[in-house]
C-alpha cells in the first residue's frame, strides 16, 4: 500500500529563529520525491519535521491522514523509515546487530527475533552490498561502507515510506548510482514512497517522479522534473547560471552549469 504524507501549515526553526514557516506539501503516494535547494534553505529541517525528528512550532504533519503526533515510537516506525543525515551507533556495535534493530517496530514486546526478521536482515545486507560485512564493527568501515549499513537498516524496517537526507553521502558515483537504482526498485516492486534530500540536481532529475525546490524556507517550485528544472528557476532558487538540455540516457534533463571552466580560469591567471 502506497503511503500518503502531508504537511498543512507547518513551521519549524531552531531556539526561536524560524527556518520554515506555514508550508504546505502534498508528497505524492507511491511516487519517488526529491527535495533540492541551496544550503541552508530548509531541505534537512523539513524532512526532519515529516519524521518527527524535530518539533513543529506550528502545523501538522499526518500520514495516510492521522498526525504522526498521535502515533507511538513503534507505531510511526512500522509506516516511516528515515536515516538522517549523521546517524550514531553504539560503540562495537556489529554490521548485523545494527541492521537487525531496522526490525524493532516488528518484534513484539520482548523483541524475540524470529526467522523471518533473520531473512530481512540478510536480504537488506545483500540489497545495499555489506553482507560480507555483516560480522565487521561499524567503527571499522569506511564512511561509504557505513552509509550503505544504515541504508540496510532502513530497508529492514520494511516501512511504506523512506526518508532519506542525502543518502548519496560518502558514497563513490558507482555505489551512488547502485543505491538510486535501488531506492527506484523498492518504489517500483513494492509501490514505496520515496523521499529523498539530494544535492546533485541531475540525480534528482533522473531518479525523481516529483522534484520540489526549495529557497529561503519555502517552496519555491514543485512537479515532474521536466516541468521545474528551468534556466529560470535554477538562476532564481541556486543563482546559477545554467543550460538545460536532454539528458543522453533518460530524455529528462540535465542541468548543465555554465562557471567559467577550465579556459576562463587560465585566462583570469595569465
Amino acid at each position: 500500500m502506497s503511503t500518503a504524507i502531508t504537511a498543512e501549515g507547518v513551521s519549524l526553526g531552531y531556539r526561536g529563529h524560524p527556518v520554515i514557516e506555514n508550508l504546505d506539501l502534498v508528497v505524492p503516494p507511491g511516487k519517488v520525491t526529491a527535495i533540492v535547494g541551496p544550503n541552508a534553505c530548509g531541505k534537512s529541517t523539513l524532512l526532519r519535521g515529516l519524521a518527527r525528528l524535530h518539533p513543529l512550532s506550528a502545523g501538522r504533519v499526518s500520514v495516510d491522514g492521522q498526525d504522526i503526533g498521535s502515533l507511538s515510537r513503534r507505531q510511526l516506525a512500522r509506516v516511516l523509515g528515515m536515516l538522517p543525515q549523521s546517524s550514531i551507533a553504539p560503540d562495537g556495535v556489529r554490521v548485523a546487530e545494527l541492521v537487525a534493530r531496522g526490525r524493532f517496530p516488528h518484534q513484539g514486546w520482548f523483541g524475540r527475533h524470529n526467522s523471518h526478521d533473520d531473512e530481512v536482515v540478510m536480504r537488506s545486507l545483500e540489497a545495499t552490498g555489506v553482507a560480507d560485512l555483516a560480522e565487521r564493527r561499524l567503527e571499522e568501515l569506511s564512511g561509504g561502507q557505513r552509509q550503505r549499513v544504515w541504508i540496510a537498516m532502513v530497508l529492514a524496517q520494511e516501512t511504506d515510506a523512506v526518508l532519506l537526507d542525502e543518502p548519496t553521502t560518502y558514497l563513490d558515483v558507482t555505489h551512488q548510482l547502485e543505491l538510486l537504482d535501488l531506492l527506484s526498485d523498492l518504489n517500483a516492486e513494492r509501490g514505496t514512497t520515496v523521499v529523498m534530500v539530494l544535492h546533485e540536481l541531475n540525480y534528482a532529475a533522473r531518479y525523481a517522479d516529483h522534484m520540489v525546490v526549495m529557497s529561503g524556507g519555502k517552496i519555491a517550485a514543485q512537479g515532474a522534473p521536466g516541468d521545474v528544472l528551468t534556466v529560470e528557476s535554477i538562476r532564481s532558487a541556486f543563482a546559477l547560471e545554467a543550460e538545460v538540455i536532454p539528458d543522453p540516457v533518460t530524455g529528462g534533463p540535465l542541468v548543465v552549469p555554465k562557471g567559467r571552466g577550465r579556459r576562463g580560469h587560465e585566462a583570469t591567471l595569465s
